[in-house]
């Protein structure tokens, strides 16, 4: 199997990233994003997607946590779609249930080429901390863009903010993991168009 990472470069006047990423890694994480509540969800999105996943980021938090929340989803969602590669061989579907406590979060994902954002959660907070918790719907939106996959975001119930946040994170790196697995049964890529 070919070797599925890659990494980009971003700066602009806003932000200043470097993220690289390996499909195939560890769970290895080495991330460093300026924005606390992030830096954690990324640790566990990478832990629990056995990614391997080095994030150095430098944005206007002075502002807020908007520009840098976005643009590493950007990042992240590149890097992942360029690793992809041609998808010959992946199960390209991934779902998974995860609990946290009062919350329990479902993330569904179809690496489909057709980029699909379905966010159904209500956050009972507006922040946790200092992080302003729409970020999280933007933060997905621009990673499901880039990455160009269908996603589904469903938060079945949960009354603590940073619990149902925590699960959707472990929720998408597990989904993940599932449909960028290699299946010997798949010949090419797993569509009837002949391409994804």
């Amino acid at each position: 199997m070919t070797n599925r990472s890659s990494s980009i470069e971003r700066k602009t006047k806003e932000t200043n990233i470097r993220l690289d990423m390996n499909l195939d890694g560890e769970g290895n994480g080495s991330i460093s994003t300026g924005v606390p509540f992030l830096t954690h969800m990324l640790d566990l999105f990478t832990k629990h997607g056995h990614f391997d996943v080095t994030i150095d980021a430098d944005g206007d938090t002075d502002v807020d946590d908007h520009h840098t929340t976005e643009d590493i989803g950007i990042c992240l969602g590149h890097v992942f779609q360029e690793a992809l590669g041609d998808k010959k061989g992946i199960h390209r579907y991934g779902q998974a249930m995860v609990p946290m406590d009062d919350a329990l979060a479902q993330v569904v994902v179809d690496l489909s080429n057709r980029p699909h954002l379905e966010y159904r959660a209500e956050l009972p907070a507006a922040s946790i901390g200092t992080f302003d918790t729409e970020l999280v719907h933007e933060f997905l939106w621009k990673f499901a863009l880039e990455a160009r996959i269908n996603l589904h975001v469903i938060v079945h119930y949960g009354h603590n903010t940073h619990h149902i946040v925590e699960a959707v994170f472990k929720a998408l790196g597990r989904a993940l993991d599932e449909a960028v697995q290699m299946d010997d049964r798949v010949q090419g890529v797993p569509s009837t168009k002949g391409m994804l």
